[in-house]
């Protein structure tokens, strides 16, 4: 049962509702725009993958002759053929030299360990074997000015002693040999010779981390709390890479690359658990849509279904159970309220006509908050209902439930279903008197009736029109904040995932996944998203705007706005409670109303 207070939509469209179109039309195959589609025969063919190897893009570089490592001999022959060349630049030798993969020394002592080493000239490789200092490359050489990279005064190695038939250089090259195999700390190598590390020009990009040896990471103190953190990350993540795999799939269908969607959404279909948590059911329902984009005859998207009693069921459970769509009638009854019966009113009467009635909570609502407002006054208070069957016993009954409160409260109360023809449109066509203060309340209506669009008669700002011909008090609106209308297909999907993914998240932290309740508003949800992603032309019936657009819309119509204040948001706070995770805003003359940054609903006053 809904609760007493908070309304609910999914009558038939006045205009025509589903008898005005076909219940469901031949298959349209994809498209990229809002209005033509194109040739889904055959429904999946071979095109080129968009996954492609990312490793085919990087570009092969060149070894230099002297890069990675190399043994001493080899190192001593390439400088011998070197030294042939009397022109050798001095700098690049001594850079070449000065290469060698940088190490601090620890507690060597090189004039004694060694008694040859001693007298050997402290030239080799640019490193002064006497000292007992640790290694300090980053010294810069003053006397050479156009040196381009760090380097310490050492003098260049190419006037080196290069005999090689005296022993004692043979015991030499022996001992450096080992010596050099403990500076540059070689131990993996165990193959051949020490051997010496030689850098090409990366060396100067890379020499920060080379003299700074990284240390172990030690244990942090907030271990425990990254640990406690790591599954709403990963969750967070795993959310964000599924709605982006969406919209790559969406780009994929619009190309008519149907093979490489179908690969994405099978992927997103196997990693996704309709029974898991929110994200993983909206991925789920998303994926459902957009296969049903490029298959109609396998996957026929909601059209009829959308004006089925099933549906407009699982909507009054929407409003009744979301926060944000229950709050946004409260600010349309106070909009009413506020215009009709003001402190300085007696004996008024107020008709309001309502093209999307629904269940009827949002007037028995209104009915009490008008009789906290009048404390005892009388008041008259009647209902026109607008249906395309005047005999329509669920009406009926609804008006049965609202009479009932209205005696109980003391209010004069009517309620009349009316049936007019939009061209035939007038006072008396709804039943309004002529000494009745009369206001109209839009909500969740307009955003599923045609527009320019998609018919040329553009029932949608024809209703505007005609509304505004009434001369009405007050005029208000609701409608959900989407640009899902005129957006391309891939914008559209965007949007869509954007939208209904925030409203999936915070029906999961209101309702138990076990809530039979919750399951038929996902259900419900689940068609709305189908009929906006899979269908075109007049079978969408799902087009949302966003405000900017319903301002633009209701000023062509000749509406002014009738900004609703500060004070009205402040009493919806109170109402909801400080605990209330819903923000609530005034922007541009209405209330928004949304969820962790995105709204969600609008509600707003016009005249």
């Amino acid at each position: 049962m809904s609760s007493p207070g908070f309304p609910g939509g999914g009558a038939s469209d006045f205009y025509g509702g589903a008898a005005g179109f076909p219940g469901r039309s031949m298959a349209i195959p994809p498209t990229i725009n809002n209005h033509h589609a194109t040739t889904h025969h055959p429904l999946y063919q071979t095109q080129p993958s968009i996954l492609l190897n990312p490793s085919s893009h990087i570009a092969q570089r060149q070894t230099p002759t002297l890069i990675g490592k190399r043994t001493l001999a080899e190192f001593q022959t390439h400088n011998l053929n070197n030294n042939n060349n009397s022109q050798l630049n001095p700098l690049l030798s001594n850079y070449l030299l000065r290469s060698v993969k940088p190490r601090t020394f620890q507690h060597m002592d090189f004039s004694t360990s060694t008694p040859e080493l001693s007298t050997f000239p402290s030239q080799r490789y640019g490193v002064p074997l006497h000292h007992h200092h640790h290694l300090r490359p980053n010294a810069v050489n003053a006397q050479t000015p156009y040196s381009i990279l760090p380097t310490t005064n050492f003098p260049p190695v190419h006037n080196r002693p290069t005999a090689t038939h005296e022993p004692e250089k043979n015991l030499i090259d022996h001992r450096l040999q080992e010596l050099e195999k403990e500076l540059l700390e070689d131990n993996d190598d165990e193959q051949g010779d020490a051997v010496s590390v030689i850098t090409t020009s990366e060396w100067s990009d890379t020499i920060q981390n080379l003299i700074t040896p990284q240390k172990p990471a030690s244990p942090s103190r907030t271990s425990s709390t990254t640990s406690s953190n790591s599954s709403t990350t990963s969750s967070n993540t795993s959310s964000i890479c599924s709605k982006q795999s969406l919209t790559e799939a969406a780009t994929a269908i619009s190309e008519g690359k149907f093979e490489a969607a179908t690969e994405i959404l099978t992927r997103l279909s196997q990693a996704s658990n309709p029974n898991n948590n929110s994200d993983q059911r909206f991925v789920s329902c998303m994926a459902s849509a957009l296969k049903s984009r490029m298959n109609h005859v396998e996957r026929p998207p909601p059209v009829a279904e959308l004006f089925s009693g099933e549906h407009a069921e699982s909507t009054q459970l929407l409003f009744q159970h979301s926060l944000f769509f229950k709050v946004a009638l409260m600010v349309a009854n106070i909009a009413i309220l506020e215009s009709a019966f003001d402190d300085k009113t007696e004996n008024a009467k107020l008709c309001v006509v309502d093209f999307n009635i629904g269940n009827g909570n949002q007037y028995a609502s209104l009915l009490h908050e008008l009789s906290l407002r009048r404390k005892g006054a009388p008041a008259a208070v009647k209902i026109a209902a607008v249906a395309e069957n005047g005999a329509d016993e669920r009406l009926k009954t609804v008006g049965e439930v609202l009479g009932r409160d209205a005696q109980q409260l003391g209010i004069g109360f009517e309620f009349k279903v009316v049936s007019p023809r939009l061209a035939e449109l007038t006072r008396e066509s709804l039943g309004c008197d002529p000494d009745e203060l009369l206001a109209v309340n839009f909500a969740f209506k307009l955003y599923k009736m045609p527009d320019e669009s998609v018919s040329t008669e553009n029932p949608r700002d024809e209703l505007l029109r005609r509304v505004k011909a009434l001369a009405p008090r007050v005029v208000t609106l609701v409608e959900q904040e989407a640009n899902t209308n005129t957006a391309p297909f891939v914008a559209r999907v965007a949007e869509t995932c954007a939208y209904y993914g925030a409203l999936f998240d915070s029906l999961e932290s209101t309702m138990s996944r076990a809530n039979s309740e919750r399951v038929q508003i996902e259900e419900g949800l689940s068609r709305k998203v189908a009929n906006s992603v899979a269908c075109e032309g007049r079978d969408r019936v799902e087009r949302c705007e966003v405000f900017g657009k319903w301002r633009a819309r209701m000023g062509m119509a000749g509406f002014r706005l009738k900004p609703l204040s500060q004070r009205v948001a402040e009493s919806i706070k109170t109402r909801l409670g400080a605990a209330s995770r819903v923000a609530v805003k005034v922007e541009n003359g209405g209330i928004c109303f949304g969820w962790m940054g995105r709204t969600l609903t609008v509600a707003s006053a016009w005249c």
